[in-house]
């Protein structure tokens, strides 16, 4: 049987060329259908986007129309708040001729440091004075170092446009002197010592040992004796610091000296940068016009007061009752035309002090625009280092001749050129063999107690020639964080300090700034080594706590209010740098931002910090240089939140304005909060939100604590520096 044949019903229906045509055309109808709803849809799309823009875009010109139509007003209420500036720098000035009458009537023959001829006579008279012993030095050296700083905190303090440039020469001439003479003082002190040495001797050893300490110096000072070749090991009264030397120096009619001041009077004295007139002239010139025209003014309105007066008298002979009361008439006039225009010239006597101020403060955020000169491999720039726990005088002093006692009477040679240095290694050596017997002299010095350090400490020697630090001829160094101490091995002697990158602490990874009570706030600043709480009050700061690697660390300077300044060096004194220089940005990547803006964000932050938080936003890296960004919430009670509700505000110096991003978003976006304005100050966006309480609060702020919280903000300059 052959294949049984297939179905017709399995076979696939012939399409008709009539319904492929058919077909094609309903295809295109659908694809022509489809394209005319999405073209349609997308039209409907772009009106409803450009309606929603022109809505935007009328809403936004509202907004700016609102904020231009208040602007004056809202510049003029700013300027009143920040008239607190001024009124500041008077209550210093007063603040600072009452510490000069206090000091006159006092008569305690201290010198007045801003008076130059009472300096003059103090160094003469000291000069003058001989056979001084170490702790009578120690003791005279406090006085000196109390005027040192007294005339540092002049030279800081006054504004730069009010201090002449020959009181900065005259008041650094003052510091220059009083610093030699002190050391020269010491050296002479411990020739005086030395001449005793040999009645000072250890009754073991036979060498002499002695240590004298102080707040502000220590001495440690070993005299050679016995000459024992053995005796190579020198260690102060049974501490770690000492010498290991080599068998010459074992062997010779030497003294070892370690003379630790506490503070560093070798590095070079940074000069005081006095402004240039351009600086300052173009901000306070049409000011000071303004105060002259008035001047001016007054005067002649005076005198036309007096000329009326003298008419009057003339009818005194005619009608003297009428002319009496006409007289008293004209006296009333006087008097009130003169208070009048004494209140004018007040006035504009604040409103030019006002204009030198934000000059002044102009200066704290300025960058320089060049990098300071080149500097070898081995030199230290202390634009980006800094010398910490003071200064180490090492010396290898020749023994001078010892005292003898002869019948009862004490024979002493004393030679004219006074207290020699030993040279080690010694310039010439006629036996080149001898190198080796001149090796590397190896040093353990102790770091103050009061100094961190960050990271270990580097070595550097002074070199007297060229006027700065320099770290060749230091080798093998090793630091012991626990005992805090520093051994290496030393080529020659000479003055020695202890290292550390000043920015190390830059730039900080976050900041706070909240209110703690009336007039008083607290900033902490987190770094990647630390965390640093600072409490402000009036015109004075305290450092609060530490925190290194989470664990808190005590400072002696913890408790202890200090005005601004003195605050400030006292921090960068301990290793504790938040303080960036015009020189910094050098060093430290940062996110610069335009010094008037900063500027005007510092100090209306600090005429509202009576009663609002600050803080850092991420979102201030990602926006311009003429904006900055910051967190801001109102704080009026010390309530502990987890999750603070904190509003993210955007400030370009001349507008503020409240974003729709939070800290958590996923994008940066200056888009403006639903049912929000534009402002032309922050006080003026807070005041939109803020409760009547919180606003009280910030109307009633002391002058002197918004300038103090305002300096803080400068030095630290936390919206550039984060």
């Amino acid at each position: 049987m052959g294949p049984k044949p297939k179905k017709s019903g399995s076979k696939k229906k012939k399409i008709t060329k009539a319904e492929r045509l058919k077909l094609l055309q309903e295809e295109e109808e659908r694809r022509l259908k489809e394209e005319e709803e999405a073209r349609l849809k997308h039209e409907k799309e772009e009106m409803e986007r450009l309606e929603i823009q022109r809505i935007e875009k009328e809403k936004w010109s509202r907004l700016e129309a609102k904020d231009l139509e208040r602007r004056n007003e809202e510049l003029e209420e700013l300027c009143l708040l920040e008239g607190c500036f001024p009124e500041a720098e008077k209550l210093k000035q007063e603040t600072r001729l009452l510490s000069q009458w206090k000091h006159y009537i006092q008569c305690d023959g201290s010198p007045d440091p801003s008076v130059a001829q009472e300096m003059n006579t103090f160094i003469s008279l000291w000069k003058e004075k001989t056979n001084e012993t170490f702790e009578e030095v120690i003791e005279k050296s406090k006085v000196v170092l109390n005027l040192i700083e007294k005339l540092k905190f002049i030279l800081l303090e006054i504004s730069p446009c009010d201090l002449q440039v020959k009181n900065i020469i005259q008041h650094q001439g003052s510091i220059l002197q009083l610093q030699e003479l002190l050391h020269l003082k010491f050296n002479v002190a411990t020739e005086i010592l030395l001449r005793q040495a040999s009645t000072l001797a250890d009754l073991d050893s036979g060498n002499m040992e002695k240590v004298i300490k102080d707040e502000n110096v220590t001495l440690y000072v070993w005299a050679n004796l016995k000459k024992n070749p053995r005796y190579r090991s020198v260690r102060f009264s049974e501490t770690q610091i000492g010498f290991e030397i080599p068998r010459i120096l074992a062997t010779s009619n030497i003294a070892l000296r370690l003379l630790h001041t506490h503070y560093d009077h070798v590095s070079t004295l940074h000069l005081v940068s006095t402004p240039s007139k351009e600086d300052t002239s173009s901000v306070t010139e049409p000011v000071k016009d303004d105060v002259d025209n008035v001047e001016k003014a007054i005067s002649k309105e005076v005198e036309e007061k007096s000329k009326q007066q003298e008419r009057g008298s003339h009818l005194i002979q005619e009608e003297e009752i009428k002319v009496e009361e006409e007289q008293g008439d004209i006296e009333v006039k006087m008097s009130s035309a003169e208070e009048e225009s004494e209140a004018i010239k007040c006035e504009l006597e604040m409103k030019v002090l006002s204009e030198t101020i934000l000059a002044a403060q102009l200066l704290l955020v300025e960058n320089a625009s060049e990098k300071p000169e080149f500097f070898e491999d081995n030199m230290v720039d202390l634009c980006q280092f800094t010398t910490l726990g003071g200064i180490y005088h090492l010396d290898i002093l020749e023994l001078p001749p010892q005292c003898k006692r002869v019948k009862g009477w004490m024979i002493m040679e004393i030679l004219k050129e006074g207290l020699q240095k030993y040279t080690y290694p010694p310039e010439t050596t006629e036996d080149l063999e001898t190198e080796n017997a001149f090796p590397p002299i190896e040093v353990t010095l102790e770091v103050h107690e009061n100094v961190i350090f960050f990271e270990d400490p580097m070595v550097a020697r002074w070199d007297a020639e060229g006027k700065h630090w320099r770290t060749d001829g230091i080798s093998n160094v090793f630091y012991k964080p626990k005992e805090r101490l520093v051994t290496f091995s030393l080529e020659t002697f000479g003055p020695l300090t202890l290292i550390q990158d000043a920015h190390i602490n830059m730039p900080y990874q976050s900041w706070e700034l909240r209110p703690l009570d009336v007039n008083k706030v607290l900033l902490t600043v987190t770094t990647v080594f630390t965390e640093i709480q600072i409490q402000i009050k009036e015109n004075l700061c305290m450092l609060s706590s530490i925190k290194l690697r989470d664990k808190k660390h005590v400072s002696i300077l913890e408790g202890k209010w200090m005005t601004p300044i003195p605050f400030i060096i006292a921090l960068k004194e301990a290793g504790l740098n938040i303080f960036p220089t015009r020189h910094s940005h050098f060093y430290v990547i940062i996110n610069n931002k335009v010094p008037l803006v900063e500027v005007k964000a510092y100090r209306q932050m600090a005429l509202l910090s009576s009663a609002f938080a600050f803080g850092w936003s991420k979102w201030n890296l990602l926006c311009n240089s003429t904006k900055v960004v910051f967190k801001v919430r109102e704080h009026l009670t010390e309530e502990c939140t987890e999750t603070p509700n904190w509003a993210i505000l955007m400030f370009s110096g001349d507008r503020a304005q409240r974003l729709k991003i939070k800290e958590e978003s996923e994008a940066f976006s200056e888009a403006l909060k639903e049912e929000t304005e534009f402002h032309s100050t922050l006080y003026h966006m807070l005041k939109d939100c803020a409760s009547k309480e919180a606003m009280e609060k910030v109307r009633s702020s002391n002058c002197q604590f918004v300038n103090s919280v305002c300096h803080m903000l400068l030095s630290t300059r936390l919206l550039s520096y984060s």
